[in-house]
């Protein structure tokens, strides 16, 4: 049983392919991360893609900034259950070498690679290799001449950028690519956004950049995002925090699951407790958040500690528990009162039911399917 929410009408972009995964369109709003592993290192990195791929990314993006980690892709993409996207830096080279060794696209800017030839030559791989391109904008490495124009970054600067890299790809007859023009100031990124979705309607990757710590950069993240999500705009996130690229993904569903956009997992809603709480509800959540990673069913839970808004609650969730006192709790199943239990091991009780229903969701997909 899922929340009803008001439908977000969404900005109408072309769709192209990043391997199997499909953005832009009425397609799924795509979560990706970025691994922080040296790329020359293929295990740690494929182990680190398999970890953020079971939390549900659909892609993932590494860093190729040297011939042995040009090396180590085609290992790593072999490997991957998910679409690799090669990050680029200036050196052309490596762009081509990644798009020959299965990178299912390459984020550059066509404007920092170099003479027309090298940029025909990183176009004509990416063709011959069916790898679609990002432009990847960012206030930190703009060109030299726009910043001379604009003096600093600013939204007006990001966007000039974005015209002309798509003007270089557009001029080669290059069309699979998609856009983000990020910053790490919130303003400049939402006005960028806003004023290229206006332009074109190639699909757009959202970011806030450099967002910080698991903490600052997820409120960042979510205020940046969230923000242009709720206008329509956006058609693939990826949250940047100084953190494990899981905890990224995890971050992202979070800011989709909370405007209905995708609905991926278990979603808690839980009181903030208070001196009327029947049991330790943060401890409860924040462990039930852990142990059930990896529920990939969309399922509602809700956990509150007494009776003032959990019989409320429980009638909008798949699965709900009210606390009543004396060690006893009422349990809902799909809105309504099933049961009531006393001096259990609430915690365990509550995974059990979740697993449990995850796979009667999943039997009746199945049998529907």
């Amino acid at each position: 049983m899922l929340r009803k929410y008001q439908k977000i009408n969404r900005r109408k972009s072309r769709t192209i392919n990043v391997g199997k995964v499909k953005i832009g369109g009425e397609n799924p709003i795509a979560v990706q991360t970025m691994t922080n592993t040296l790329t020359s290192d293929a295990k740690d990195t494929i182990s680190q893609i398999e970890r953020s791929a079971k939390l549900g990314a659909d892609i993932v993006r590494v860093s190729v900034p040297d011939t042995d980690s040009s090396i180590s892709l085609k290992e790593i993409v072999k490997h991957s259950s998910v679409p690799i996207v090669a990050d680029i830096h200036f050196h052309y080279q490596r762009a081509i070498e990644a798009a020959e060794n299965g990178a299912a696209c390459i984020r550059i800017n066509p404007g920092n690679i170099g003479n027309q030839d090298r940029i025909q030559e990183v176009i004509k791989a990416a063709k011959n290799n069916n790898c679609s391109i990002r432009v990847g904008v960012n206030a930190g490495s703009l060109e030299r001449q726009i910043l001379e124009k604009y003096s600093e970054p600013t939204p007006e600067a990001l966007v000039e950028s974005a015209k002309l890299n798509i003007k270089i790809l557009e001029d080669n007859d290059f069309t699979n690519f998609k856009i983000s023009v990020k910053s790490s100031d919130i303003f400049m990124s939402i006005n960028a956004y806003k004023q290229l979705a206006e332009i074109c309607d190639y699909p757009l990757h959202l970011g806030i950049t450099e967002a910080g710590g698991k903490r600052t950069g997820s409120i960042k993240s979510s205020i940046g995002i969230g923000n242009l999500l709720l206008q329509g705009i956006g058609d693939t996130i990826r949250v940047s925090l100084s953190d494990e690229p899981e905890e990224e993904v995890r971050v992202g569903f979070e800011i989709l699951k909370s405007l209905g956009l995708r609905n991926r997992g278990v979603k808690i809603i839980s009181c903030p407790s208070c001196a009327r709480q029947q049991f330790q509800v943060i401890e409860t959540v924040r462990n039930l958040e852990k142990k059930l990673d990896d529920v990939s069913t969309p399922i509602t839970v809700s956990i509150i500690g007494c009776v003032v808004n959990g019989p409320g609650e429980a009638t909008m969730t798949d699965i709900g528990v009210t606390g009543g006192g004396n060690g006893t709790h009422m349990i809902y199943l799909d809105g309504k009162k099933n049961n009531v239990i006393k001096n259990v091991d609430l915690e365990t009780y509550l995974e059990k039911l979740i697993r449990k229903k995850s796979e009667q969701i999943q039997l009746s997909e199945l049998n529907e399917a």
